[in-house]
């Protein structure tokens, strides 16, 4: 799971998908243009100042500490990641990528095309910016276009829920599914051959294997050997994550992954630093805030923290706004069996915190609370939402199978709302503790609130956005916070700590029963942007304060 994709209370915004009982034709949910090639696309629904709502940043890292082997790896990894890439345009929008650019005539136009991966606004909730095209499908590329939730329920055929496979329809209008193995066969032959390659330049007999069962799992379907593999590599000071992993595309049912990469290298000292934090996973676990039922299942103790400087973002990772910690493997049990890895983007987290969090707090945050913006407690906020991920549940004690798969397109948001405000939780207990020395509570809290202005902006198409959109509303409503006739936020120490107490018991309650039913009354009521909250980020918008970071990157970059 990743937080930011920061960040990272839950579910889902309202309006992000449509009716599970409204027939979608293919006319009315197409995501490809019908015109000719000569046809030039142009801007509509969008004022042309929001084409600058990324800051680039240079992504790079010393590498000096690095031979040459390791070197040479980190560019055939790139490669490999950029394979990656060209998968998740097809899946996402389905036209080659540089066909549907060179339609576009105007440059800024054009880069905005690039960084959402096709014609839909990804921090606007997926609406068109360019003309010819429809609204974006909620299954995106997964799914034919015309499915209903409903037609998909209640089919029968093999891997009908298969996080690696697309669905399609026969001859005669039945549905079936074929592996991303075969449907990507030609690509995904190059990327093996090339993490084979890697592979072969690598001293770490650990990460080698990884890397050759990872290249195993591209051709053959099985990616949960290579998840054990992954959890096993504890000291190579290069790692990267590839492969099909999330599933946040998937807005029809959450099933289906999509393809991405992150090309790392490792932060020995910071990570240090991070390494005893897991071991109070058990600990946590045993005294979260709900009934017993909700937390019997025991997190891994294989679990690990590392902070990390990425050099290489790729695919979904890099479409829209940018992951800054990620928490994986998605397997449930390999969760259960191993924990999970929590993996630190530093250098991408201190240029969100720089460029992006410190501006709002500047123009919310009341006077006297901005000295509680802090870069350790939002590293420390980012961090623990990803240990969070490890705590809770994960299959329902309702017998409806995982918690993913009860929830369906929802399991995501309340996810991602369950590491946040459970991360929180994390951070008040460790302070307790002592076993967290840096900062006070205040810096963590606050520090918090400023991150919710930051990652609501996300919108409505991501998960981060609609869980936060959640928790805000909630933490109104429990007086969490309150706001002055400058318009203000002063954060309540007192009603915070509770709010995070009852929201975690809320989240925590509704997965363990799997209750897909309340999960929507809870969207219907709290899952929405409010004047009052949209006036807030109108604010920021006028202020120029960028939503996201775009990153110049790859091989050049890094003197490769």
């Amino acid at each position: 799971m990743k937080l930011s994709k920061l960040s990272s209370a839950i579910l889902v915004a309202t309006g992000f998908l449509v009716s599970a009982c409204s027939q979608q034709t293919a006319e009315s949910t197409k995501s490809q243009q019908t015109s000719t090639d000569s046809v030039s696309y142009t801007l509509q629904n969008i004022d042309k100042q929001r084409l600058d709502i990324y800051t680039e940043v240079t992504l790079t890292s010393d590498l000096s500490h690095l031979n040459d082997n390791q070197q040479k790896m980190i560019g055939v990894l790139i490669d490999a990641s950029k394979i990656m890439d060209d998968l998740f345009w097809k899946q996402a929008f389905g036209e080659d990528k540089a066909a549907f650019l060179s339609r576009i005539e105007d440059p800024d136009v054009r880069r905005f095309a690039d960084i959402n991966y096709g014609p839909w606004n990804r921090l606007d909730g997926d609406k068109v910016f360019l003309s010819t095209f429809g609204e974006k499908a909620p299954g995106a590329q997964f799914y034919p276009h015309n499915i209903t939730k409903a037609e998909l329920n209640n089919a029968d055929f093999k891997d009908k829920q298969g996080l690696y496979s697309m669905v399609k329809r026969d001859q005669q209008g039945n549905l079936y599914s074929t592996a991303y193995a075969s449907e990507f066969r030609t690509e995904l032959e190059e990327a093996a051959k090339l993490l084979r390659q890697a592979s072969n330049l690598a001293v770490d007999k650990d990460f080698a294997n990884y890397l050759n069962l990872r290249a195993d799992a591209l051709l053959n379907n099985s990616y949960q050997p290579s998840d054990f593999a992954w959890m096993d590599m504890k000291n190579n000071p290069i790692d990267v994550v590839i492969g099909p992993i999330e599933t946040y595309e998937d807005q029809l049912f959450g099933y289906r992954s999509a393809f991405e990469s992150y090309v790392l290298v490792k932060d020995l000292a910071w990570s240090e630093r991070l390494a005893k934090f897991a071991a109070f996973l058990p600990a946590l676990q045993t005294g979260l805030p709900v009934d017993q039922i909700y937390k019997q299942e025991v997190p891994g103790s294989d679990a690990d923290l590392n902070a990390y400087d990425v050099v290489y973002y790729a695919g979904h990772s890099n479409a829209g706004s940018k992951t800054i910690a990620i928490n994986l493997p998605n397997d449930e049990q390999v969760q259960l069996e191993k924990g999970t890895r929590r993996l630190q983007l530093k250098n991408a987290m201190r240029a969100k915190f720089d460029k992006i969090l410190v501006p709002i707090a500047n123009q919310l945050i009341v006077p006297e609370q901005r000295k509680h913006i802090t870069f350790d407690a939002f590293f420390a906020n980012t961090m623990f939402h990803e240990v969070a991920h490890g705590l809770g549940i994960k299959n329902t004690i309702t017998g409806k199978g995982t918690v993913r798969q009860s929830l369906q397109e929802h399991a995501s948001a309340i996810e991602e709302g369950k590491a946040d405000i459970l991360g929180l939780y994390m951070v008040e207990q460790l302070l307790k503790k002592g076993e967290i020395t840096e900062g006070t509570l205040e810096d963590y809290y606050v520090t918090f609130m400023a991150g919710i202005f930051r990652s609501v902006r996300f919108g409505a198409s991501s998960a981060h956005g609609k869980a936060n959109m959640i928790r805000f509303n909630f933490f109104k409503q429990e007086g969490a916070f309150s706001k002055d006739a400058q318009g203000l936020y002063q954060v309540d120490m007192e009603r915070m700590g509770a709010a995070m107490a009852k929201l975690s018991n809320l989240i925590l309650t509704l997965q363990g029963d799997g209750d897909y039913q309340k999960v929507d009354q809870l969207i219907a009521t709290h899952g929405d942007i409010k004047a009052e909250l949209q006036a807030d980020l109108t604010k920021l918008a006028q202020a120029n304060i960028p939503v996201d970071v775009t990153f110049k990157q790859g091989k050049a970059v890094l003197g490769l």
